[in-house]
Order: structure tokens, then C-alpha cells, then sequence
């Protein structure tokens, strides 16, 4: 992979990390902050799933955000864009659309086949 390329994928991922990270911040502040006693049980019981459906999100993106710093990580190592499983480059297209990627379109699709057979 070219080093424009490299630089490109780098800088994006690294504003994708420090806007994950910073949202996670506002979550934790707007949690801890919102402590109001409801009469109301309805109430209660809408904001509970409010702060579920919040912490489901956050988790999401936890999960992300360590997709993106091992693809940080492998920008460094000079394996970015390189397929783990057969050592191929991976296309354009699919780092374009998933750049936290770490297998050849081919490769996935092999494995979610496997996975769907395997009822997983």
C-alpha cells in the first residue's frame, strides 16, 4: 500500500477513534448526572430502557474502537490492507467500506458460508 494511502487511512481512522472516545465521555457525564427520582413508574421504567438502549450503543462502539486501534496498530506494522487468513492484498473497495478489516472479500465470504453450514 502506497504511503498516501497509508496516511489516508490512518488520519481517518484516528478522528473515527477520538470521536468514539469522546462520545463515550458525554455518556458517562449525562449518566451519573441524571439521577431524578420519577413517581411515576412508567417514567422510570422508559428512561431505564433509554439508558439500556444507550449502553448497548456504547458497547457497540467499545468494540469498535479496539477494531480501530489494532488497525492503527497494523498501519504501523505495515500489515494494513493484508488479508490474515491468505496474505492477499485487500481491495480498495472493501477498506473503503470496512476499514477495519482484516480479511480479503473472498476469505469472509469463505468463513460466513462456513459459519451459515455450521449453523453458527
Amino acid at each position: 500500500m502506497d504511503k498516501k494511502r497509508k496516511s489516508y487511512f490512518k488520519e481517518f481512522l484516528s478522528e473515527k477513534l477520538n470521536t468514539l472516545v469522546k462520545q463515550a465521555g458525554t455518556t458517562v457525564t449525562d449518566m451519573t448526572g441524571a439521577n431524578a427520582a420519577f413517581p411515576d413508574p412508567a417514567d422510570r421504567a422508559s428512561l431505564e430502557t433509554d439508558r439500556n438502549f444507550e449502553l448497548r450503543l456504547r458497547d457497540r462502539e467499545h468494540k469498535l474502537i479496539k477494531k480501530i486501534k489494532k488497525a492503527l496498530e497494523r498501519i504501523e506494522n505495515d500489515t494494513f490492507g493484508i488479508c490474515e487468513d491468505c496474505g492477499e492484498e485487500i481491495s480498495g473497495k472493501r477498506l473503503m467500506a470496512r476499514p477495519v478489516t482484516t480479511q480479503c472479500i473472498e476469505c469472509k465470504t469463505k468463513e460466513e458460508l462456513l459459519e451459515k453450514s455450521l449453523g453458527l
